[in-house]
């Protein structure tokens, strides 16, 4: 992939279509969902002492929900997206940290001891 086609992807990938769904209405209520769009991309090129010319480059993209906006009676509200994955990561981070730090402290306090 050549750099000119990379940075055309680029462009074709990173849109507000991406980001915010077409809205829908059921019931009087308009929703738009979000999500929250990161990547990275990257390219370069050089020449051979033989004269040959190269380049490339690559793209990755990650998405995940963000929430919706709720249009109801001609009021927008925001409706955040909660990952229970990360809020169990963050838990689970919380629970071990804690779980060696005590450990730790009993054994400075048992080798004071004796």
């Amino acid at each position: 992939m050549s750099i000119a086609e990379l940075m055309s992807t680029v462009r074709d990938t990173v849109t507000a279509e991406r980001v915010f769904s077409k809205p829908f209405e059921k019931d009087g209520v308009t929703v738009i969902t979000a999500a929250a769009i990161s990547g990275g991309a990257g390219g370069g090129g050089g020449s051979s002492a033989e004269g040959e010319n190269g380049e490339g480059g690559g793209l990755g993209v990650g998405a995940r929900p963000a929430g919706a906006y709720v249009i109801r009676d001609g009021k927008v509200s925001w409706r955040p997206a909660v990952d229970i994955n990360r809020v169990v990561r963050s838990i689970a981070g919380v629970v071990i940290t804690f779980l060696i730090t005590r450990a730790v402290a009993q054994r400075k306090q048992g080798g004071r001891r004796r």
